[in-house]
């Protein structure tokens, strides 16, 4: 094996904290990389990573190898573009993640036309509602929707998707259309959370004289942990929901759901990408954000 693949596996390693996920997210069997990272041990003449039962973590050397690999590899990545006959020709590998809903209903019927436009391009898409770990789970950006948490990674913002108070036609003729926040007591609200066991905050709106986030408890029989399910119950009649403007738009064009409170809409939640904090990123992973930013642009808010 040449020095620059065992050192695509020694950054999935280090990333990954583990042989076993490393080998599965590249497609290699793990007997293949725990040989590779003995072999750049002893070419080193130094141990890079500590390996215990329970976990796999970087010596201070081979913290300091990882860092330059980092930047070597991105380096040799963009090197190899210069040279191509058409600079435009993008290759290799592409790994993403997004929400599901996102991927969807916006990426998924435009993506034939890019990998149209960019055939050697090989993407790995993830579409998951949980917050991935783009640096350990080796991904070379993630679209995220809602509030970043501190991290060493780059955001670019990309605007703000608008939310809507929806339910189905055929709860609201059950239980009859809300026209201010005290008629929400008779209501039911389907409730979402990132971790399943944690609380709903309830029913969010803006004060719109105060210009404050504000939140109203309220009753549901479930709670969900995924934008498809979340949609789904809505349509089933199990309750309100809010949601993202393009995620049911075609449901109120067909009349499926309906929009309540619209006076009482919760506050738009920023969309970001996100990226490793490196010197250089491949022309690949700019050109796909950039697609990515002119896709999501007419469902957005500046």
């Amino acid at each position: 094996m040449n020095l620059l693949d065992a050192m695509q596996i020694y950054l999935r390693v280090a990333e990954q904290a583990s042989f076993t996920r490393a080998a599965e997210s590249m497609g290699l069997p793990k007997a293949s990389v725990s040989i590779a990272i003995q072999q750049l041990e002893n070419r080193l003449g130094t141990q890079l990573l500590h390996r215990t039962t329970r976990k796999v973590q970087m010596t201070q050397d081979g913290q300091a190898f990882y860092e330059r690999s980092k930047d070597l590899l991105a380096d040799v990545d963009e090197l190899q573009g210069l040279f191509q006959s058409d600079a435009s020709v993008l290759s290799g590998r592409l790994r993403v993640d997004m929400p599901a809903g996102i991927a969807r209903q916006i990426v998924m019927p435009q993506l034939p036309d890019f990998l149209h436009e960019h055939p050697q391009l090989d993407i790995e898409l993830s579409s998951t509602d949980r917050r991935v770990d783009p640096v350990r789970e080796g991904f070379d950006c993630v679209l995220r929707v809602g509030t970043l948490r501190d991290s060493s990674l780059v955001a670019r913002p990309l605007g703000h998707v608008r939310l809507l108070n929806c339910a189905s036609a055929d709860y609201l003729a059950r239980t009859g259309m809300p026209a201010t926040l005290e008629d929400l007591t008779g209501h039911r609200l389907i409730h979402y959370v990132s971790t399943l066991g944690t609380r709903s905050a309830g029913f969010e709106y803006v004060d719109a004289i105060r210009g404050e986030i504000r939140h109203l408890p309220m009753t549901g029989a479930l709670t969900v942990n995924n934008s498809t399910s979340y949609q789904a119950a809505c349509l089933a009649g199990l309750g309100l929901i809010q949601a993202p403007a393009f995620s049911v738009h075609e449901h109120l064009a067909s009349g499926r759901l309906v929009e309540v409170l619209p006076d009482w809409r919760a506050a738009p939640m920023p969309v970001s990408l996100l990226y490793a904090n490196r010197r250089h990123l491949p022309r690949r992973v700019h050109v796909f954000m950039n697609w990515i930013a002119a896709l999501m642009q007419p469902c957005l808010l500046p």
